[in-house]
């Protein structure tokens, strides 16, 4: 009994020849494993290259002209706050914002009645040195009559020689008071004139045809030509401005000022109406420059104006190459001059499609600043390598960022 216990306590080993051969098989897998991981990373394709890329840029014939770009306002070259030539109360207002007018018409009317009465006055004063001026002349003649007769008398010795004086001195005086009554009419006339002048200046009219563009003033406010008042006095009826003459003010800057002359073509953009091209020239320079802003004002006319250019626009303004027309329709696209590849006394540029390399010839026109015009070989929207990496060719996988 004590035997069999103690026979289930003893451990039986495995035959010595059966473990060292299990035990051998351990550094071979592990050559193994080692060989295929290596064989693995050997035969594992190159990672891509990473390449910066940027779309090629179309643009028209006439970007490619422009040789400044500036910006500027509509102005008008005739505008006018029309107001009296004194101060008044307003009586009449005939005009709205936006109503066209016509040289000489009537915009607004003052009270006239004081001067109304002074006129009447000055009517009647003048008929009463007319009717003077009648008496005068009538006994005149009565007194230059009577000298005749007594002349005579005295000739005869009918009569004094102190008659005869008497009567030559009447007419004389008579003579002298007519002069003075025709003064007197004349004055009178000219005081006429002076009130009639007064009376039609109540009358404010326009003195260019043009569209109003601000009403300023109501009935039974006060109007002046200056500022009197405070704020109780307007210093005009309304705001007139002639369409025919908007033009664009620049302030070019004066490094630049060089690429701009008298005549230049010139394609102005609206900010309201951006697809709009206009065209336009230079009108003039002016000579003197702001020394503040160190800036110099260029006028810019437009060759045919449009009812949607109105005064005070925002504008934006291309200076084209001095002598050339306003060119139109594509001239090529745009890229930076770091995609430029020289080789065989070609240009290339490496493009990316699809995540792959093509490499293609093209015909550069010219610089334009950092960038570079090229007129064949591309198209807008393809994307172009940005300083390329050396060694990618046709074909070849990248991995594509944006420049």
């Amino acid at each position: 009994m004590n035997t069999s216990k103690l026979d289930q306590l003893k451990i039986e080993r495995e035959p010595e020849s059966e473990s060292r051969s299990s035990r051998g098989w351990w550094p071979i897998a592990v050559v193994l494993l080692a060989a295929g991981v290596g064989f693995w990373f050997y035969l594992k394709p190159a990672a891509a290259p990473e390449v910066r890329t940027v779309a090629a840029r179309e643009i028209s014939s006439q970007a490619a002209n422009t040789v400044l770009n500036a910006s500027g306002y509509v102005t008008a070259r005739r505008q006018a706050t029309v107001s009296s030539k004194f101060t008044g109360k307003v009586k009449d207002v005939l005009i709205e914002e936006g109503m066209q007018v016509e040289e000489g018409q009537v915009l607004a009317r003052l009270d006239d009645s004081n001067l109304a009465t002074s006129y009447a006055l000055a009517e009647a004063q003048l008929q009463s040195a007319k009717t003077a001026l009648e008496e005068t002349r009538a006994l005149l003649v009565e007194a230059r009559s009577n000298y005749k007769r007594t002349l005579n008398l005295v000739e005869r010795g009918l009569s004094s020689e102190a008659e005869m004086d008497r009567a030559r001195a009447q007419a004389d005086s008579l003579a002298a008071q007519l002069d003075r009554k025709r003064a007197d009419v004349t004055v009178a006339e000219k005081q006429l004139d002076v009130y009639r002048q007064e009376l039609d200046d109540t009358i404010i009219r326009a003195p260019f045809a043009g569209v109003v563009v601000a009403k300023n003033a109501q009935p039974g406010e006060m109007i002046s030509p200056i500022s009197a008042g405070g704020g109780f006095t307007r210093t005009g009826i309304g705001t007139i401005v002639d369409m025919s003459s908007l033009e664009i003010e620049i302030d070019v800057n004066e490094a630049y000022i060089n690429r701009v002359e008298p005549g230049q073509k010139v394609v102005a953009t609206l900010d309201a109406y951006p697809d709009w091209a206009i065209p336009s020239h230079v009108i003039a320079i002016i000579p003197t420059a702001d020394r503040q802003k160190a800036t110099v004002e260029v006028r810019v006319g437009f060759d045919e104006l449009d009812p949607r250019i109105l005064p005070d626009m925002g504008v934006k303004v291309a200076f084209q190459e001095a002598g050339g027309a306003v060119a139109k329709g594509s001239a090529g696209v745009v890229i930076p001059q770091t995609a430029i590849i020289e080789g065989d006394g070609r240009q290339y540029v490496l493009l990316v499609a699809d995540q792959t390399v093509e490499r293609r010839a093209i015909s550069a026109a010219g610089e334009r600043g950092k960038d570079i015009l090229v007129t064949s070989g591309l198209s807008g929207g393809e994307k172009v390598i940005i300083n390329p990496p050396g060694g990618l060719k046709n074909g070849d996988r990248v991995k594509e960022t944006s420049g």
